[in-house]
């Protein structure tokens, strides 16, 4: 299969008829790239799961222009969903509910929910506007891998395997949506994101979070959200996070990179701005300064991807806090590091 390469400003058309044709394309969203194909289409979403790898059992979030697409795919759509739908939509927030008939089980990954949201990069609305459905799009990239944040990385891991890749420049958020489960007797969250407990909290007093966003789910869980059970985030070099005192943090990684020198190993680390000229690595990478967690969560997957540019063997990453959207980026980094965290 040949994959051509879109430009977001050009006619986006051609894309939306691989979409009616029941092919994919892979768009930018102001979170990550997404994979998209008619979410009404099963055998149009297999191919998001072949293209990708990903499990089966792995539900996708649908993508909408507008609520009208909503209320055909939920059903119990309650008055709190419609005070953060008028709060944070359009925007990096997807909301689980009870999902209609017109929903495939391929996409709910088995469950009786589905998870929606209204993305606000106007190339996505567009998209969706012209192909004339709900689009599945989880994240362009190799099912495991840190998400994409640009056409480049998309076109590393999916050329070849979709229709077409439209380039839309750097993603604004760089970590995917909240996920926020309205099914529940108390919405929860399943998977953290650019909207914060801080922010819901906001509009609703009463949210809670969903204790397996800390730690992997077994083989026999169903997940409620992406991201909850399989392994994701994740460089081909072996990740760690070490924290703590920030001295005792540099001592401790400078020792083990030492170590692993003499034993022929590459080593990368994951610093700030800030801390950048502290460590003795084959590469230190800054993901931004360490007062705009914003910056940092732009930058934490292309810095990921770019220790594999460089063959990096084994990466340390710095802990942040986990206030606001620092959050997301300690799930993600957690997540990448199958969370081997070293407390020093």
């Amino acid at each position: 299969m040949k994959t051509i390469i879109i430009s977001h400003s050009k006619d986006l058309n051609s894309a939306a008829d691989i979409i009616k044709k029941g092919g994919l394309v892979a768009a930018p969203t102001e979170t990550v790239y997404g994979l998209c194909a008619n979410a009404l289409n099963s055998c149009a979403v297999s191919n998001i799961f072949i293209a990708k790898g990903r499990p089966s059992d792995n539900p996708l979030i649908v993508h909408i222009a507008g609520r009208d697409m909503l209320y055909n795919l939920a059903i119990d759509v309650s008055e709190e969903a419609v005070l953060l739908m008028d709060a944070f939509w359009p925007g990096p927030l997807t909301l689980v509910f009870k999902a209609s008939s017109i929903v495939p089980k391929i996409v709910t990954g088995g469950l009786d929910t589905v998870a929606v949201r209204f993305p606000s990069h106007p190339t996505m609305q567009k998209l969706i506007n012209l192909s004339g459905f709900p689009l599945a799009a989880p994240s362009a990239n190799t099912s495991g891998k840190p998400s994409p944040t640009n056409a480049k990385r998309v076109i590393e891991d999916l050329d070849g395997k979709v229709e077409a890749i439209i380039d839309g420049g750097n993603s604004e958020f760089g970590v995917e949506s909240t996920v926020l489960d309205m099914t529940s007797k108390v919405p929860t969250i399943l998977r953290p994101g650019g909207i914060t407990l801080e922010m819901l909290q906001q509009v609703l007093e009463d949210v809670t979070v969903d204790p397996a966003i800390s730690h992997s789910l077994s083989n026999n869980a169903l997940p409620k959200a992406p991201g909850m059970k399989y392994t994701h985030y994740s460089p081909n070099a072996e990740v760690f996070i070490v924290r703590g005192d920030l001295k005792k943090v540099t001592d401790k990684i400078n020792t083990l990179i030492q170590a692993h020198h003499k034993a022929g190993k590459t080593v990368g680390v994951l610093a700030t701005e800030e801390t950048k000229h502290l460590f003795n690595a084959n590469l230190t990478l800054s993901v931004g300064t360490s007062q705009n967690l914003s910056t940092i969560a732009a930058q934490l997957f292309e810095d990921l991807r770019t220790f594999d540019d460089h063959h990096m063997d084994i990466v340390y990453s710095l802990a942040f806090p986990k206030t606001g959207i620092g959050e997301a980026i300690m799930n993600r980094l957690e997540k990448s590091a199958a969370h081997n965290i070293i407390d020093v």
